[in-house]
Parts: structure tokens; C-alpha cells; sequence
């Protein structure tokens, strides 16, 4: 290196030295004064056996089930409602739950029919309980707040013997005109650690509770009951589940649970998550019978977690159930539920109950009372059917006429039931007779009456249908004309004057028709059995 670049670095070094020394004594830049914020911070002696990494502003509150533990709040515990185009709830902040859930456009007495039957005594609905006792719920009241279509509530809690708190939200979002909602349940631990939420593997359980309405006295199975059915995951249709011995409990997939009434159903979707669900069936309350349904969440592994669940509860209508099958069709994004499949229905007569309703419903179009309804839907059955019932009259004139030949046959031969058989065979067969032509049209009709008899049951536009006033006010229900104070075998102590009529109607009617049959000896056991003994059957 030569004298000349030695020189220029000596020289570089010394200009950028001096200027920094410069700049840093004349132009030094002004440095803030550290502020320190000052935090009102509330003192609190925490329990002795809380943990000491807790926040200080935090203070301890109600002990709840599985060491957990509520941290105060200033929450209001009122009651409050909360009121959509076709809801009206009342929430209970006390648990985030719901204690009542009345369906605006259905009636009941002239008032919003109430969805949720239970008494003083019996849980809301939708209460969560630590792990999967379901002995205690967590019933700490929870913030809350309305932000449009949803009502969120929030609490923090914590579990005795971990160092963190941990928030727990409970989310319900309701669409426009829909009988289905949303409940998210959302757990954020405050540590990058996983929720210390996990009671024998098992984070919380969350219930529907007490019973589905309309509220009951007792349950006959006819007029009113309570069922379950689930449908599995890629399962083609729905399961009808027999609770034995107050429980039953499954761990496998399911795409929805059903509790079905009458008129009414409360289908619950649960997302992909693997949960035990519990449904139970008990009379621990002051109501007729509890039928609860149970979503056990297994442990979660992270540090915050959303759970989804959707409800429908609301009318057995396919109107209100089949925009789940497209995700187009309803606000949530769903598709291929198939609630449908949970409405109550004859099993291999259900196509034909759907025929009958089609042309029910086109009659009160045309006439707006069901039960002008109902009659004319009556006179035209008996349209289609008089070819079978003309050809059975027919056949049973035959019969009749040959009576005298029949007896001299008996006569003829009165000790060889072989040889009457074969005589009466000859003589069926000479004369072009089927001797159960008489009996069989009548068979066929059974099909029909059945399938009528389950749509008169169970068809939900019949609930509050007004016939008679001041006689049958409502087609869903027996008409009663009088209370008796003593209850008669098989029947109560309703008297109802609709079964008498129809049952004398129906055998003058059946007699008219067999009166020629009296010489028929054969068929008169056949004949007194179908004149007397369906019309019974169908009394009762």
C-alpha cells in the first residue's frame, strides 16, 4: 500500500470521528422521561389456597362443581328477553341459559305456545356442567351483552391448583325467520397452555333441559308423547332410541338427536367433534317425566377452543326443515341434515299419509275449515273405494243365495267335514264364487282407514283448527262434553260424543250393507266379527 491511500484512510477516519463527536455533544436528540402509569389496582386477600400468578384486580368468587371456581363480577342476574320475529326467550344470566322459549307464531290457550316445560324445581336449558357430572351445572352468572342477532355471555373462571385463569363464552345466534339457532361455546385460556378444563377426560357437558312442550299432565302415546331418535352419521334414516332404565349413551357420530312431540320437536346438531351424548328420562322434578338430551365434550388440548352447536325447535313442518338440506336456502350455511326424517310418521303408510294431506290441504284452499275439510276428504274416499265395496256387496249377495245349497250340503253330509269342504268347493267353483269375496274389500280398506287415521293424528295444521264452536274448537284434540268424577275401564272420565256417533254409524251402516247375508251360515261369524268388531276397534 502506498503513502498516498494510507494518508486517505488516516484521513477518512479522522472526519467521520469528529463529526460524530460533533453531533452527539451540539445536536443531541431529546430523550423523553419514562412516564410510569400508575393502575388502581383493588386489594384483595384471596384465599389461602388460591394461586399466587393470579391477577391481582381479580377476585375470588362462588366455588362451583370440579374445583372450579367463578372470579367476581359486577353481572346483573335479571332475567332478560330477547325477541326475534319468531322467538320470544327469556334468558337467565344465572348459567347463560334459557328458561323460557315460547314460539310467537304458534298458540297455545290464546297465548305463544311455551317450548320449555319444567317447574321451579327442574334446570334451564342449555346449562354446562364440569366434565360429565351432570350433578351440579355451572351455574355462575355470566356477563352479557346483545350484539344484533346474537346474545353473548361471558365469565372467567378458574380451577383450583392451576396458575391461570381461563375465559368461557357462550354464544347464541339467531337467523331471520328460522326455527334453528346456533350456540357456540368458546373457552380461551390466558397462558399459551391447554385449558385446564378436564375432569376424567371429559372438559364439560352441555344439556337440553327439562322437557319439550307444550306442557302435559300425562303421556298416553296417543294424544301426546315424547320420543328420541338419532340419525348416525351416513346413516339413509333415523333410529328410534328406547331409553332403558332412565339412560341411554352413544359415541357414535351422530348428525343430529331428536326429542319429537306431537306437534313440536327440539333436533339437536352437534359438529364434528367426538362427543358422548347422553339421553336420560327421569321424574327427579315436579313435571310428569324429564327428557333430556346431553353433549359430553371430550378434554381440550389447546389454548382456546369453539364448540358448535345448532338447535331446531319448532314445529314438525317440512317447510321449516328441508332449507337445511341446501346451504343456500338458510342463513348458517347447512346442508344435507335431513331433519325432516325426524317427523313422526307411519313407517310403510307414510306415502300415503302424505297423499291424503296433499288433498286435505288443496280442500281448505278451497273451503278454510278443516273440518268441512275432512268430510268432503271422507266422501271422496268412499268414491274410490265403492268399486271395492260394491264388488264386496256383490259377492256377498252370491253368498247369500246360496245359502239354502250350503245348508243341504251340511245336511247331506253331517259327519265327513272332508266331503262338505270338497261339495261347497264344487259348489264355489260352479257358480264363479270367492267365498272371502264378501271379507276382502273389506281387508283392503284397512290401509286407507289406517293412513287417514294417523293424518288426522298428526297433521300440524289441525292444532287450534276450529270446527263447531263452542263444541270442537280444536280438530287435534277430543272434543269433550263432559267431565265424569270417577274414571271408566279404557276410557277415563272424558265422555266424548264424536267416537259414540261414529261407532253407531259405522255398524248401521255395516248392517245395512250385510243384510241380505243372513242365509250365508258360513260367513255370518266373519260378518259379525267385521260388523261389530272394527267399528269397536276403532272406538277406542
Amino acid at each position: 500500500m502506498d503513502r498516498n491511500t494510507i494518508l486517505a484512510v488516516i484521513l477518512s477516519v479522522l472526519v467521520i470521528t469528529v463529526g460524530m463527536t460533533i453531533q452527539a455533544t451540539f445536536f443531541a436528540p431529546d430523550v423523553p422521561e419514562e412516564v410510569v402509569q400508575e393502575v388502581a389496582v383493588e386489594e384483595i386477600e384471596l384465599q389461602p389456597d388460591a394461586y399466587s400468578r393470579l391477577p391481582s384486580n381479580l377476585a375470588w368468587g362462588t366455588d362451583l362443581p370440579g374445583s372450579l371456581i367463578a372470579l367476581e363480577t359486577s353481572a346483573d342476574s335479571s332475567p332478560f328477553i330477547y325477541e326475534t320475529d319468531i322467538f320470544l326467550i327469556t334468558f337467565d344470566p344465572k348459567g347463560a341459559s334459557i328458561s323460557s322459549f315460547k314460539l310467537k307464531k304458534h298458540l297455545d290457550k290464546g297465548e305463544p305456545v311455551e317450548l320449555l316445560f319444567g317447574d321451579a324445581e327442574a334446570n334451564n336449558a342449555f346449562l354446562l356442567y364440569a366434565g360429565a357430572d351432570r350433578t351440579r351445572p355451572i351455574d355462575a352468572v355470566f356477563d352479557h351483552r346483545i350484539a344484533g342477532n346474537r346474545v353473548i355471555f361471558t365469565r372467567t373462571f378458574a380451577i383450583k391448583g392451576e396458575d391461570v385463569p381461563f375465559t368461557l363464552t357462550k354464544t347464541f345466534t339467531f337467523g331471520e325467520s328460522e326455527y334453528l339457532f346456533q350456540v357456540d361455546v368458546e373457552l380461551v385460556n390466558s397462558a399459551n397452555k391447554a385449558i385446564p378444563l378436564s375432569f376424567d377426560n371429559t372438559a364439560y357437558t352441555i344439556g337440553f333441559e327439562p322437557q319439550i312442550g307444550p306442557s302435559f299432565t300425562s303421556l298416553d302415546n296417543r294424544y301426546s308423547y315424547r320420543r328420541f331418535s338419532i340419525r348416525e352419521d351416513g346413516a339413509k334414516k333415523k333410529s328410534m332410541i328406547t331409553v332403558k332404565n332412565g339412560i341411554y349413551t352413544t359415541e357414535k357420530p351422530l348428525s343430529w338427536v331428536a326429542l319429537t312431540g306431537k306437534y313440536f320437536s327440539m333436533i339437536a346438531i352437534p359438529d364434528a367433534t367426538n362427543y358422548t351424548v347422553t339421553l336420560t328420562e327421569d321424574t327427579k322434578t315436579g313435571i310428569p317425566l324429564e327428557s333430556n338430551v346431553f353433549f359430553s365434550r371430550p378434554t381440550i388440548r389447546s389454548a382456546a377452543q369453539t364448540d358448535t352447536y345448532r338447535f331446531y325447535i319448532g314445529p314438525q313442518l317440512k317447510t321449516e326443515m328441508i332449507p337445511y338440506n341446501d346451504r343456500a336456502s338458510n342463513s348458517f350455511g347447512l346442508s344435507n341434515l335431513f331433519l325432516e326424517d325426524a317427523l313422526d310418521s307411519s313407517s310403510w303408510l307414510g306415502w300415503l299419509e302424505n297423499v291424503l294431506k296433499a288433498v286435505l290441504n288443496l280442500l281448505y284452499r278451497i273451503i278454510p275449515n278443516y273440518g268441512v275439510g275432512i268430510i268432503i276428504l271422507t266422501f271422496l274416499l268412499k268414491l274410490v273405494l265403492h268399486p271395492i265395496t260394491k264388488k264386496g256387496m256383490e259377492s256377498t249377495a252370491k253368498m247369500s243365495a246360496l245359502g239354502p245349497q250350503m245348508e243341504e250340503i251340511k245336511a247331506r253330509y253331517p259327519d265327513n267335514p272332508a266331503k262338505q269342504n270338497e261339495e261347497m268347493a264344487e259348489l264355489y267353483k260352479r257358480e264363479k264364487i270367492n267365498p272371502m269375496g264378501g271379507c276382502l274389500p273389506m281387508l283392503l280398506q284397512f290401509p286407507i282407514l289406517i293412513a287417514f287415521y294417523g293424518l288426522l293424528n298428526k297433521h300440524f295444521e289441525l292444532r287450534g283448527a276450529m270446527f263447531i264452536p263452542g263444541w270442537i274448537p280444536d280438530l287435534s284434540v277430543p272434543e269433550t262434553v263432559a267431565t265424569l268424577p270417577f274414571n271408566l275401564p279404557f276410557l277415563g272420565n272424558e265422555v266424548h260424543l264424536l267416537p259414540i256417533f261414529y261407532t253407531v254409524s259405522m255398524i248401521f251402516s255395516m248392517k245395512i250393507t250385510q243384510s241380505a247375508s243372513g242365509g250365508a251360515s258360513s260367513q255370518q261369524g266373519m260378518m259379525k266379527m267385521m260388523t261389530y268388531g272394527m267399528p269397536i276397534m276403532f272406538f277406542f
